[in-house]
């Protein structure tokens, strides 16, 4: 009996110039490179991503719910603000403790593997200079005149002028938005580094954040029991996510805390 003609399956198109050239140097396709981590035995797990982005969701969804019900912000936009600066704080404080982390684990590994440590810090130092610098763009193009059409001192640097303005507006600010995010996501890529890195700096970034909010005085306009219930909620809920994922990688991968003294 004749067997029934199963067709191959056809190989999808390949992309066209413009599709191959945003993969290649599109805002969003190199802000995942330059912050996602790619060391060749990182452990994906699936789970653990699930769980770090539905704690990421309902944080948010806590926020915006807490401030819209008792005022803090006057409108919504006002809460998108204040996340957002919120955001870029922890960008900054994340920026000082991860040098700082850096050095003690320079000071515990042993000697003969400091160099490799060192090696292994690359790549998250240098996301960490690729957003910072990506930022002070727009400072720097407003110090220095450049959007007020300073250098549009004839036809040529006008024309210039305008195609480095689109640039930002299409480049620049894509990238950072979407780097702002990926950073805090993978914790400045720091896997590269060591697989625990991510959630016991995460962990560490949460309750600086907490110790910042409590001596600014952030949601002033909140019940007191409702603003310790608030801003105990956060650190407490990346705390727990950040030791279950400890944990996991211990039990399913062998991968231990101590593995990052490479001792």
């Amino acid at each position: 009996m004749p067997h029934p003609h199963v067709p191959h399956p056809v190989p999808p198109p390949p992309p066209g110039p413009v599709t191959r050239l945003r993969r290649r140097i599109g805002p969003v396709n190199t802000a995942r490179r330059v912050f996602r981590p790619s060391r060749p035995d990182l452990v994906e797990d699936a789970f653990v991503a699930r769980m770090q982005k539905i704690r990421t969701l309902v944080g948010l969804a806590a926020v915006v719910w807490v401030s819209v019900s008792y005022k803090v912000g006057s409108s919504l936009r006002d809460v998108a603000d204040d996340r957002l600066d919120q955001s870029w704080h922890s960008v900054l404080v994340l920026s000082v403790t991860f040098p700082v982390v850096v050095g003690v684990l320079l000071t515990l590994t042993a000697p003969s593997a400091r160099r490799d440590l060192l090696r292994r810090a690359a790549k998250p130092f240098g996301a960490m200079v690729a957003l910072i610098a990506a930022v002070f763009v727009f400072p720097l193009m407003v110090l220095t005149g450049f959007v007020e059409g300073r250098f549009a001192t004839n036809p040529a640097m006008t024309v210039v002028t305008w195609v480095v303005v689109v640039l930002v507006l299409v480049w620049v600010l894509p990238f950072i938005a979407w780097g702002v995010g990926l950073a805090l996501l993978h914790v400045f890529r720091t896997a590269d580094i060591h697989q625990t890195m991510p959630p016991l700096l995460a962990m560490t970034l949460v309750w600086e954040m907490t110790l910042i909010d409590l001596f600014t005085g952030a949601y002033a306009g909140v019940p007191g029991p409702v603003r310790a219930v608030f801003m105990l909620g956060a650190p407490l809920s990346v705390t727990a996510v950040g030791l279950w994922e400890l944990r996991r990688l211990r039990a399913h991968y062998g991968i231990t805390v101590r593995g990052v003294l490479v001792r």
